[in-house]
């Protein structure tokens, strides 16, 4: 009987994160799961405690992870202001557990990443730009560029990089009140995203039926950016 596959998957304690791991563990996966708080799942995954607002800690954190099969980078935080509000520290916060522990997390796993195997960044619709929310679009603008280039070089190992990038998405992010200047816009299919719908797409892409997805961004957003 074969080994299982083995995703690490950031984020894994609430929302979207805990949504992939919990779809990937029904499916069989390996997961080991990446927060700071513990997740719904724990029982049935590994689980690093660990603040990705703190990347520098994060390489050190992935020694013991072996056999990696794919890579799903979920966490996520949302801090909200207009022009003349902006806060450093909060831009700082947003670049520092999206694009830099994604950066850490892909460079020091890139080695130990099965050929064939699949890396998932977890964006947002909001990348294109919204009012109110430069800073955190910035940080998701930049998750596209930076798995445009991975796919590039991880492709002669047909190793495969894409963003999922959703609308507002019923999770507890959404009800931050570090995002109270933005409140969420329900899109024009008249529901929020599901974290599960969330979870069913990323799935699809760590699948076989992914294999020639690579580079790629797909929105997912109940007809927002229409």
């Amino acid at each position: 009987m074969s080994e299982p596959r083995h995703a690490v998957v950031t984020g894994a304690s609430s929302g979207i994160g805990a949504a992939i791991a919990a779809r990937l563990l029904d499916e069989g996966w390996r997961i080991t799961g990446i927060s700071r708080t513990e997740p719904p799942s724990a029982e049935r995954m590994s689980w690093l405690p660990v603040d990705l607002a703190r990347p520098e800690v994060v390489r050190d954190a992935l020694a013991p992870v072996a056999g990696v099969d794919a890579i799903v980078h979920a966490a996520g935080v949302q801090r909200s202001a207009r022009l003349g509000g902006l806060s450093a520290a909060d831009g700082e916060l947003m670049w520092r557990v999206h694009v830099q522990a994604a950066e850490v997390l892909v460079d020091a796993l890139a080695d130990r990443i099965a050929d064939g195997g699949r890396v998932v960044l977890v964006g947002s619709r909001t990348m294109t730009g919204v009012p109110g929310k430069s800073q955190y679009a910035a940080t998701k603008a930049a998750l596209a560029a930076m798995a445009r280039s991975w796919a590039a070089e991880l492709a002669p190992r047909a190793i495969t990089v894409n963003v999922v990038a959703p609308g507002p998405t019923d999770t507890p992010m959404l009800r931050d009140p570090g995002r109270s200047a933005t409140p969420p816009v329900v899109p024009p299919l008249g529901r929020l995203v599901r974290p599960e719908e969330v979870a069913g797409l990323t799935s699809f892409l760590l699948g076989p039926e992914g294999g020639s997805t690579t580079g790629q961004t797909l929105v997912m957003c109940g007809g927002a950016s229409l």
